[in-house]
C-alpha cells in the first residue's frame, strides 16, 4: 500500500507556483478579502494536517481553495464598446458617481438630473466627456418622463440602449407611521415606484432590442421593518417586488435585472443636515394637536437626534455602491441581488434567523430606539379617552348602501 506523506518543500514550491498562476487567471484583488480567505486557508492547512489523514486533508484543502478563488474572483464582463445607459438621480451621490465612473471607462451615458444647474450637473458638465448627456428630469412629471424617452430613443439608435438604472430615490421623513402625513407616503410611490414603473416600461423596447440590462437602488429598509421608514421603506419594497417580476417576466428577452441594496453611504442628500432639521419642523408643525399631545414634541426630537446620530456610521466611499452598478451592466452572469456596506449580511442574519424580539431590539439599537410618548409616561393621563354611547343610526339600510 502506497505511504502518503505531506509534500515536500520542493513540492511546496510547486504547489506554490500553481495556486499564484490560478490567483493570477482568476483576476482577484488584491485586498483585506483575498488576504483574510489566505489566512484562512493557511489556518485550514495547519489544521487538516493535524487532524485528517494527508488524502482527506488534500481534498478538503482543494475544496477549500476553489471555493474561496471561485467567491472572490471578479467574474468574466462584456466589453464596454458602445453601450449605452441611461441612470436616473445623478444630481448627488450614487448616481453622480456611477455616471462618472461609466463614463470613464467609455459608456455612453445619458444622465439625468432634477436641475440642469444644480451643483452635481455643473460637476459632470465639467469633469466628463462630451459622450455623457444631462437630461432635467422630475419622475413625478410624466411629461418630463416623455421627453427623456423621446431623447433617448432617438439618440440611441446608433449603440441600442444596453441599460437603465433606476437610482433616483426621496425619502421624505423619518417619524413613526401615526405622525408621517399620507402625502409623504403618496410621494415616495410617485417617485420611487411609479416614476421608475413608468420609465423601465417607455424603455423596455430599446433594452428588449438590446437584450440588455435593468438595475436599481433599492434599500434593505425594504426588506426589514426599520423605525420610522415606512413611507421610504415601503416605496423600495414595491420596487423590489417589480423589479423581481420584470426579472422573471423578461427572461425570454434576454434582459437581465438586478437590484442593489446599499447600506448606509454619506451620500449628500442623507448627510444634508439642515434638510432634516427643515423636515423635523414642518413635521411639527403639521401635527394635529391631540397627535402632538400624545407623543410630545421632546418624542419627536428624540427620533431625530436617534436619527443624526445613526448618520456618523454612514461609509464615505461610495465605491462599493458604484462597483455593485458596474457589475451589473457588465457582468456575464450578474447576481439578482447586490449588498454593498458594512454589516449588512449580519443584519440580513439577524433578520431571517433570529426571533422576532431579538430583530426588533436590534434594528432600534443599530438605527432608532424609541422613547415612552409623552401620553404614556407615569403621572400622564391615560391616552385612550373614555367609552362613549354610539348613537343608533336611524336608517341601517343607508350604513350598508355606503
Amino acid at each position: 500500500m502506497e505511504h502518503w506523506s505531506w509534500p515536500s518543500g520542493g513540492a511546496w514550491l510547486l504547489v506554490a507556483a500553481r495556486a499564484l498562476l490560478q490567483l493570477l487567471r482568476s483576476d482577484l484583488r488584491l485586498g483585506r478579502p483575498l488576504l483574510a480567505a489566505l489566512a484562512l486557508l493557511a489556518a485550514l492547512d495547519w489544521l487538516c494536517q493535524r487532524l485528517l489523514p494527508p488524502p482527506a486533508a488534500l481534498v478538503v484543502l482543494a475544496a477549500a481553495g476553489w471555493i474561496a478563488l471561485s467567491r472572490l474572483a471578479r467574474p468574466p464582463r462584456l466589453p464596454v464598446a458602445t453601450r449605452a445607459v441611461l441612470i436616473t438621480g445623478c444630481d448627488t451621490g450614487f448616481g453622480k458617481e456611477a455616471a462618472k465612473k461609466l463614463d470613464a471607462m467609455g459608456f455612453t451615458v445619458l444622465a439625468t438630473v432634477l436641475d440642469l444647474k444644480s451643483p452635481g450637473a455643473l460637476e459632470l458638465r465639467a469633469c466628463c466627456s462630451p459622450r455623457l448627456k444631462l437630461l432635467e428630469m422630475d419622475l413625478t412629471k410624466p411629461e418630463d418622463i416623455s421627453r427623456v424617452l423621446e431623447f433617448t430613443k432617438a439618440h440611441t439608435t446608433g449603440t441600442g440602449l444596453w441599460g437603465l438604472v433606476n437610482n433616483a430615490g426621496l425619502n421624505g421623513i423619518v417619524a413613526d407611521v401615526e405622525l408621517s402625513p399620507v402625502a409623504t407616503f403618496r410621494k415616495c410611490m410617485e417617485v420611487n415606484f411609479f416614476g421608475a414603473l413608468e420609465l423601465t416600461k417607455g424603455l423596455l423596447p430599446l433594452l428588449r432590442h438590446s437584450r440588455g440590462r435593468i438595475v436599481a437602488i433599492g434599500s434593505p429598509a425594504g426588506d426589514m421593518p426599520y423605525p420610522c421608514l415606512a413611507a421610504y421603506g415601503t416605496s423600495k419594497a414595491a420596487v423590489a417586488l417589480l423589479m423581481d417580476t420584470f426579472g422573471c417576466e423578461l427572461i425570454p428577452w434576454g434582459i437581465k435585472v438586478s437590484i442593489i441594496q446599499p447600506g448606509c453611504f454619506k451620500t449628500e442628500s442623507v448627510t444634508n443636515m439642515n434638510l432634516w432639521e427643515t423636515r423635523k419642523q414642518m413635521l411639527l408643525a403639521s401635527l394635529p394637536g391631540e397627535l402632538l399631545q400624545a407623543y410630545g414634541e421632546d418624542y419627536i426630537e428624540h427620533l431625530h437626534g436617534q436619527f443624526v446620530h445613526s448618520l456618523k456610521m454612514a461609509v464615505s466611499d461610495l465605491s462599493p455602491v458604484v462597483d455593485a452598478i458596474i457589475d451589473a451592466l457588465l457582468a456575464a452572469q450578474p447576481r439578482r441581488r447586490y449588498y454593498p456596506g458594512r454589516g449588512l449580511m449580519l443584519m440580513y442574519f439577524i433578520h431571517y434567523y433570529l426571533p422576532e424580539g431579538l430583530r426588533r431590539r436590534f434594528l432600534q439599537n443599530f438605527f432608532i430606539s424609541h422613547c415612552l410618548p409623552r401620553a404614556l409616561r407615569p403621572g400622564q393621563p391615560s391616552p385612550v379617552p373614555p367609552a362613549q354611547d354610539i348613537p343608533q343610526d336611524p336608517n341601517p339600510s343607508l350604513l350598508s348602501a355606503r
